[in-house]
């Protein structure tokens, strides 16, 4: 009992100091934002001045597409609002980037919900392995559900959009071209994708994007679960042998643009209208930029001679059947929180039109592309 007690004061303390240094940095960024007004893109000194830090790093699409919507923001606004934009992640780290935002050490932030782990507990729905086609379809569908459910989660922030890349596949050092060659492999993945590793017999290593190059090359872990189009954008291609497709492991993973809550009501009717506007559009900017990517990521490793499988039938109904759990376990847990863990649930199944993992096992036999 004593030692119960103990890790929950530990806890606490970590919480503590947490914050208490989210703090100390959002004081001083705010010192650093009041101590003069910046010359916006549009050339006329800015009325608001707002700070963005996007995980991704500055060469990646993402991060390109994250200082298009910030130009844009300058640029109709006509100067009045000015946003620095700070990519890999230079003000906070990957996992703080949420409640970096929260707690006002940056004005804007985007990163996946799954590197905040415990934060975004019906979020995390998104991420399960509904057999996504695409990454427009991915992206789409993380903005209906989370205007439908309205998740309590992000209460203390605006959204801006969400947006999520398109189905994961497996990156490996090691030839994965059956159901059986997963078993007790070591396996970077986050979130709700760390259970479905386990769910498929192999070992979850938690790591960022950032964090799995080195991995991969030092072989602390024998493969990766990600979209196709990470294999380019963080060269991840350069450290992998093979790529297996797995339609049964159609995934995604969801990832947030949000706003201070202070800082947006701070901000007139009239220019967050501007941002509102601006928002929709990136949604389908997003979508786009993830389906660009996944077919440049595949040209890239093709490129490279890497061997590239799809799952046979057999083989993708064995990875269905010992996924299904996940979907059902999910549901359960959930609604022992008292979140809607049914309705989100069929939600997801309806919206992907039928290919959820249930649905993905009519697949041809195992094949080698090259």
């Amino acid at each position: 009992m004593m030692k119960k007690v103990k890790r929950i004061r530990i806890r606490r303390i970590v919480l503590l100091s947490t914050a208490l240094l989210l703090l100390a940095f959002a004081l001083s960024c705010s010192f650093l934002s009041s101590s003069g007004s910046r010359v916006s893109s549009e050339g006329v000194p800015a009325q608001y001045r707002l700070t963005y830090n996007i995980f991704f790093p500055a060469s990646h699409g993402a991060a390109k597409l994250g200082i298009e919507w910030a130009r844009e923001v300058e640029k109709r606004t006509g100067g009045r609002v000015a946003v620095d934009v700070y990519p890999g992640s230079v003000l906070t780290t990957d996992s703080e980037n949420f409640n970096g935002v929260v707690f006002g050490a940056t004005d804007l932030g985007m990163s996946c919900f799954a590197y905040s782990r415990g934060l975004f507990p019906l979020i995390e729905a998104l991420d399960l392995p509904w057999g996504y086609r695409d990454g427009m379809m991915a992206t789409e569908v993380a903005n209906e559900f989370i205007r439908k459910f309205q998740p309590e989660e992000l209460a203390d922030v605006e959204l801006m959009y969400a947006h999520a890349h398109g189905p994961g596949i497996l990156a490996s050092n090691e030839p994965v071209r059956t159901f059986a060659d997963i078993q007790h492999q070591r396996l970077r993945g986050t979130g709700v994708t760390a259970r479905a590793i386990g769910h498929l017999g192999a070992d979850a290593v938690g790591l960022s994007q950032g964090d799995t190059y080195e991995a991969l090359r030092k072989g602390v872990v024998q493969g990766t679960l990600c979209p196709i189009e990470t294999l380019c954008g963080w060269k991840q291609g350069e450290v992998v042998k093979t790529v297996t497709k797995i339609p049964a492991l159609g995934y995604t993973t969801a990832m947030f643009v949000v706003m201070n809550r202070k800082s947006w009501e701070k901000l007139p009717e009239d220019i967050r209208a501007i941002i509102s506007e601006i928002n929709q559009e990136w949604i389908r900017k997003h979508g786009e930029l993830w389906d660009a990517m996944d077919a440049e990521g595949e040209a890239y490793v093709r490129d490279r001679g890497k061997e590239i499988v799809e799952f046979g039938a057999e083989d993708n109904a064995q990875a269905a059947e010992a996924l299904r759990p996940l979907l059902d376990g999910w549901a359960a847990g959930a609604k022992a929180k008292g979140l809607p863990g049914d309705e989100a649930v069929a939600f997801l199944r309806t919206r992907v039109s039928g290919q959820s993992i249930a649905a993905a096992k009519g697949t041809d036999n195992t094949k080698e592309v090259r």
